[in-house]
């Protein structure tokens, strides 16, 4: 088991000189075997070893047992120890999860904030059977090809070092460095899922293949590379398909479904949404027949006019009014709303001057010191510049193909209903500079960080 643990470590570059690593600490065998294993590799990575064990106060006075035995191997092998009790049957009928979920996440949220204060890598006793159990677990709930990679040995700052060795080989290490270990009895029921793969399933299959464990662990490992070339394949796809409205459907029409996949994943997660497969299946069909999928309250994907985006409809506040009154700068909906004073000469000559900036400089003198900064309101109207038409800014909006989610968000100056500016779009025909303005001021929005400093426009 060490040579084996010893090359994955070195294979998927767990451990560097002078790290620090606090280990996931149960007490049973696994977990044993990793601490005598670490233990191990003080010298030779100048480590530093912690443990961190959690009482889940589930099983009375055999988790109380369990937490003296691992206090008691801590202090043999000078391992400092961090323990947490949590009721976790308690806080698991708090947030209406079930127990296996809540010791989980508990588990996790105390290893990282251990880890945090150690400036640490977490280490768990995570094994190829423990693999092997996982990928049966994520077929059985339909999982696809990620869920099928099974446990990665490394994630974040979690190291899994024991991730290709089995537990008979795990159990042969404790016992040939005499290392005594707990046993916990909830293993033995078949009141878990992964209880009922460990105790039914497995036992079948070894018997079909008694090397199924390390199967599937080469299995995962290919599997994850695979499933790591879509990934990359995805995100490029997605790059080259970003335009100002939204991702070109045309583009996304040429991909591979196992690409196209994918980039829906990866553009419902950049959503703080994890889509399901019926809603990577809709969301499929609506690129190749437009429509809109709601994929939770108010965020729907939408595929209109050629591009498909993702488009949050809650209800958006509507920005208070913003007096001008001359000002040369505000700050607005988290974006500085500029006004400079622009030369009369440099921008009669406008070779030399940016056609954004002439679409956006307004005659000063007809502007009223009154006029606001706000958002659209009914009843609105606007001439473009240039083009000789007066219009309801809806339609104009609507023709523009601006993304109905975001039009209650563009700011314009506007006196009364009528629309000096728009922001993306420009200035007012009546507003716009003529050859006898004297007095010109550029306006431009720019977006500002969380910090007031000012970012791209």
């Amino acid at each position: 088991m060490f040579d084996k643990a010893l090359s994955t470590v070195q294979k998927y570059h767990m451990l560097s000189p002078n790290d620090s690593v606090v280990i996931g600490f149960s007490g049973g065998a696994d977990s044993c075997a990793l601490l005598h294993f670490l233990v191990s590799l003080r010298e030779k990575f100048n480590l530093t070893v912690s443990a961190c064990h959690i009482n889940h106060q589930l099983r009375g006075a055999e988790a109380d047992r369990d937490e003296n035995f691992v206090a008691e191997m801590c202090r043999k092998y000078s391992v400092p120890l961090y323990t947490l009790h949590a009721d976790v049957k308690g806080e698991s009928l708090k947030r209406k999860i079930s127990t296996e979920q809540c010791g989980r996440d508990i588990r996790y949220a105390f290893f990282n904030e251990t880890a945090d204060k150690l400036h640490a890598k977490i280490a768990t006793a995570h094994t190829a059977s423990d693999n092997a159990e996982t990928v049966l677990f994520n077929l059985t709930r339909g999982s696809g090809a990620a869920g099928l990679c099974g446990i990665p040995p490394v994630r974040d700052n979690i190291i899994r070092p024991l991730i290709n060795c089995t537990r008979n080989e795990i159990e042969s290490y404790c016992t040939k460095h005499s290392l005594p270990y707990v046993t916990d009895s909830t293993n033995f029921t078949d009141e878990y899922t992964r209880n009922k793969i460990r105790l039914e399933v497995m036992p079948v299959l070894k018997k079909i293949n008694p090397s199924f464990e390390n199967t599937v662990s080469a299995m995962t490992e290919h599997l994850k590379e695979t499933v790591d070339f879509i990934d990359k394949c995805a995100k490029n796809a997605l790059s080259s398909c970003l335009t100002d409205k939204g991702y070109s459907i045309s583009e996304l029409q040429k991909l591979d479904n196992a690409v196209l996949s994918k980039a829906i994943i990866l553009l419902c997660q950049k959503n703080s949404f994890t889509p399901e497969a019926k809603h990577i299946e809709l969301i499929r069909k609506i690129v190749y027949n437009s429509g809109a999928v709601e994929l939770r309250n108010n965020l729907f994907a939408v595929s209109k006019q050629g591009f498909l985006r993702m488009a949050d409809l809650s209800p958006v506040s509507k920005m208070p009014e913003v007096q001008w009154n001359g000002q040369e700068i505000l700050s607005i909906n988290n974006k500085i709303i500029s006004l400079s004073k622009i030369n009369k000469d440099i921008f009669h000559n406008r070779k030399k001057f940016d056609k954004m900036m002439f679409h956006n400089s307004l005659d000063c003198d007809t502007i009223p010191l009154t006029a606001v900064f706000r958002t659209r309101k009914q009843g609105d109207v606007f001439s473009p510049n240039g083009r000789n038409i007066t219009k309801s800014v809806k339609k104009l909006f609507i023709e523009l193909k601006i993304p109905r989610e975001q039009r209650d968000k563009i700011i314009m100056l506007a006196d009364d209903s009528e629309i000096l500016w728009i922001d993306g779009i420009g200035v007012s025909q009546k507003h716009s500079v003529k050859d006898t303005s004297e007095n010109i001021v550029l306006i431009s929005a720019v977006h500002q960080n969380v910090k007031g400093n000012e970012n791209e426009q």
